[in-house]
């Protein structure tokens, strides 16, 4: 009967160091768009929907277009990571071309649910050019920012040893009232075993 005490003990105090270290995790935020464009010079940096910080070198984002060109020069991209299957548009390629920014597409399809399919190979792709420092600084944007954004992302976290909580909080942070449960299932059974070799320099990992 002591020995059950003592280990219930232990599984309570373990629990509660797991969920201390959930909160203290640094999510980032959302930039808020209500608030006035930065202005100097007459040119305004208006960044694309849900832009963020990820890590050192790493963004994310909705579709940029053309309004957002000046504020992406700002980041000094090397990449971009294209998570849709529709052709990049020319005034995005041009600006590509004359910033010398390498575009890397995987053509995952936007589907709603019930028909959500995230190819798990497609993921992992995207990862190991997420994780090749040769291409940092990245941007990584589908559509809106949301789902498949944050779906890499959260693979992301987990090769980054966050816990599931802090994974979910992110994802829907962002994708708010559009999250979707079959994306927060595809990101808990996501299998990082055969990533884990690549190396990481990334903040998070330093503290």
């Amino acid at each position: 009967m002591k020995l059950l005490g003592n280990s219930n003990k232990e599984q309570q105090e373990a629990a509660a160091e797991e969920e201390d270290m959930c909160r203290t995790i640094e999510v980032a935020s959302v930039v808020d768009l209500s608030s006035p464009p930065v202005a100097g010079d007459d040119l305004s940096l208006i960044p694309p929907l849900n832009f963020s910080m990820v890590d050192n070198g790493i963004f994310r984002s909705g579709f940029p277009d053309s309004a957002n060109f000046t504020f992406l020069q700002t980041l000094r991209l090397r990449s971009i990571i294209y998570l849709c299957p529709e052709p990049y548009p020319d005034s995005n390629m041009e600006f590509l071309k004359s910033n010398g920014v390498r575009l890397f597409q995987f053509g995952i399809e936007g589907h709603k649910e019930p028909f959500v399919n995230i190819p798990e190979d497609m993921i992992r792709e995207a990862l190991k050019v997420l994780l090749d420092v040769r291409n940092h600084p990245v941007l990584i944007h589908c559509k809106r920012g949301k789902h498949r954004t944050g779906c890499l992302v959260g693979c992301l976290r987990k090769l980054q040893r966050w816990c599931l909580t802090s994974v979910f909080d992110e994802y829907q942070r962002f994708a708010a009232a559009k999250a979707r449960v079959s994306d927060q299932r595809f990101m808990e059974l996501f299998d990082i075993s055969s990533l884990k070799h690549l190396p990481m320099s990334f903040s998070c990992l330093k503290r």
